[in-house]
């Protein structure tokens, strides 16, 4: 898999969908403001003081076989990246590639539209890498995540059950500083999107649609077969957004309110 440009990553909170479930732990990860020389690629401007945030969840559903359950497949499992209210991710993201244990044919899966997910079957637990491409007018660099696929619940005694999945999942927000004028004139009224009040007077270019390969296909996960077994973050979510807007209030730079990782290539 290509690591070309890879973004830094903030530790994330991790939650695990059984009896003793973490406190939610909000975090951000936030990408380097690109350089001057990336910028003259671009026509449009950037908006200074600004940070555009897009919640986001990524993890696994793991199924028991039972007794459809053999040796080298003992559980199906799902490995997605989605939106925190379960929004279509895909006018942020361009594609996910998923980067599974070498042992599984075709390892490196791509997926090139929403919803950015794939399932397989299998008998072991190990790291997945997962990496979101962005759009071009969002973020010309990769953002490497990482989650360790989970079979077998925290409580072991007992045989596991069929219809009681594994669920481990991640909440974070990507913040993107200084976006540029036409990204924010596209998604300011999409619900997967945060777009803070924006400076009065501006004018906004009209919003360029971006290319697809298939509209058909893209969609979010509100109906989505697993979506009952999905975490609920609303709570991170509105401290997350309500931290920024204490911080909007009180005119603090933003690394006063979070740690912040950078770019230094």
């Amino acid at each position: 898999m290509s690591q070309s440009h890879p973004l830094p990553l903030k530790r994330q909170g991790e939650h695990l969908s059984d009896d003793g479930v973490s406190a939610i732990k909000p975090s951000r990860l936030k990408i380097a403001i690109p350089s001057e020389d990336n910028d003259k690629k671009n026509a449009n401007k950037r908006l200074k003081d600004v940070e555009i945030c897009v919640p986001i969840v990524y993890g696994t559903i793991a199924f028991y076989l039972g007794r459809k359950a053999s040796e080298s497949q003992s559980h199906k499992w799902t490995v997605y990246v989605r939106g925190a209210g379960n929004e279509d991710l895909g006018v942020v993201i361009k594609k996910v590639v998923f980067q599974l244990h070498p042992s599984f044919s075709n390892p490196t899966r791509v997926v090139e539209s929403p919803p950015f997910e794939l399932s397989e079957c299998g008998w072991g637990e190990f790291e997945i890498a997962i990496t979101l491409h962005f759009h071009s007018d969002v973020c010309e660099k990769q953002l490497d995540l990482y989650h360790h696929l989970k079979l077998y619940p925290e409580d072991e005694s007992g045989p596991q059950s069929t219809k009681k999945p594994v669920v481990v999942e991640s909440y974070n927000e990507v913040v993107f500083p200084e976006p540029l004028e036409g990204f924010v004139a596209r998604v300011q009224n999409h619900p997967a999107v945060v777009v803070p009040r924006l400076p009065a007077g501006l004018t906004l270019p009209s919003p360029v649609p971006i290319d697809t390969m298939n509209d058909k296909e893209r969609g979010g996960t509100k109906d989505h077969p697993l979506s009952q077994w999905f975490m609920n973050f609303s709570e991170a979510d509105e401290l997350l957004k309500l931290a920024a807007a204490r911080q909007q209030l009180s005119g603090l730079p933003s690394e006063n309110k979070y740690n912040q990782f950078t770019d230094h290539s």
